[in-house]
């Protein structure tokens, strides 16, 4: 058994805590919030995991330290735009213990990927990202699930395998940090517009229409960052866009409906009351498509419809109504 420090408290890094100490892990989740420790500690609940509950061998702490330093491994569950910063927090309790990213996103002031931007706080770590179509709530529930962990050292994704795996978790394993890391954050986006068709009250033509269409882009630029082009078609791309897009637990599909039926951003976001990382990424998505020339057609409208207010209708049009082509 391993002592695993989770860096985060959301519904995905406690949906981790709750899996992994279910196999008899000891867990330690940091967390900013004591409301949220209290929880956790107190009643054994989590407020985004109404239906869950935390096992006995998880303790929620606010001191980086102490989560840390008795650690094997360290998961890594912030919102994307806090990464940097966290990371600079923490890293001065970091020895040689892997960092697996279980965030999906960029750093928007920088365009960088997140396994970017760790190595730059921690240039002598052995990083892998852990991705693939796992709802957290579904994950706290002990729901049959299937996940890919990348990493170039591979001793390090047979650990993260060996802790993981049962007879509810089947695991995968991959070299290509980047396109794994890639397929889990820009499927975030194309789930945002399948949530937009849904407002829209559009029907299933459309939907397996924009599923098919927004994989083609998330793979051109994928791959002009330099993923694996099969890696998208996998577990982190294919499999997390179909659940991502389809599920009712999937808040980017919920911000995207809350749109797509007239809201604006700063209501919906209070609505769903969570990290809605799909908003950051489009506007980072939009930049890296300018800045590797490549065409996405679908990033550039839902990009209009949130930053210049183009009817999302309209959006539907324009992408309908484009110049006709060989798939």
């Amino acid at each position: 058994m391993k002592n695993i420090a989770i860096i985060g408290s959301g519904s995905w890094g406690v949906a981790i805590a709750i899996y992994l100490a279910g196999k008899g892990h000891n867990i330690k989740i940091w967390s900013f919030s004591k409301e949220e420790c209290d929880m956790i500690n107190n009643e054994r609940k989590c407020m985004f995991l109404p239906n869950a509950t935390i096992n006995e061998n998880i303790q929620c702490l606010m001191d980086y330290k102490e989560v840390i330093e008795d650690s094997d491994i360290i998961f890594h569950v912030t919102p994307s735009k806090f990464t940097r910063d966290i990371v600079c927090e923490y890293k001065k309790y970091v020895k040689d213990q892997p960092i697996i990213i279980c965030s999906k996103g960029f750093e928007s002031s920088t365009l960088k990927t997140l396994d970017e931007v760790i190595k730059e706080e921690l240039p002598n770590s052995k990083i892998g990202v852990l991705s693939g179509p796992s709802h957290a709530e579904e994950v706290s529930l002990n729901v049959p699930t299937a996940l890919v962990v990348a990493c170039e050292d591979t001793t390090v994704s047979d650990m993260v395998v060996d802790i993981f795996k049962s007879e509810t978790m089947r695991m995968y394993t991959s070299k290509d940090v980047k396109g794994v890391e890639l397929g889990g954050a820009l499927k975030n986006i194309i789930a945002f517009c399948a949530g937009v068709c849904a407002g829209l009250e559009l029907g299933d033509n459309t939907f397996a229409a924009l599923i098919t269409r927004g994989l083609v882009e998330i793979s051109r630029l994928g791959v002009a960052m330099g993923g694996n082009k099969d890696t998208f078609y996998g577990l982190t791309g294919l499999g997390d866009l179909i659940v991502t897009c389809a599920s009712e637990h999937s808040r980017n599909r919920k911000t995207g409906i809350l749109i797509g039926k007239g809201k604006a951003i700063e209501e919906t976001r209070k609505i769903v009351g969570m990290t809605i990382e799909s908003i950051d990424n489009i506007e980072v998505a939009y930049k890296l498509s300018k800045k590797y020339n490549i065409e996405m057609p679908i990033v550039n409208t839902v990009y209009e419809v949130l930053f210049n207010k183009l009817d999302p209708k309209e959006g539907v049009n324009i992408l309908m109504t484009r110049s006709l082509k060989e798939e």
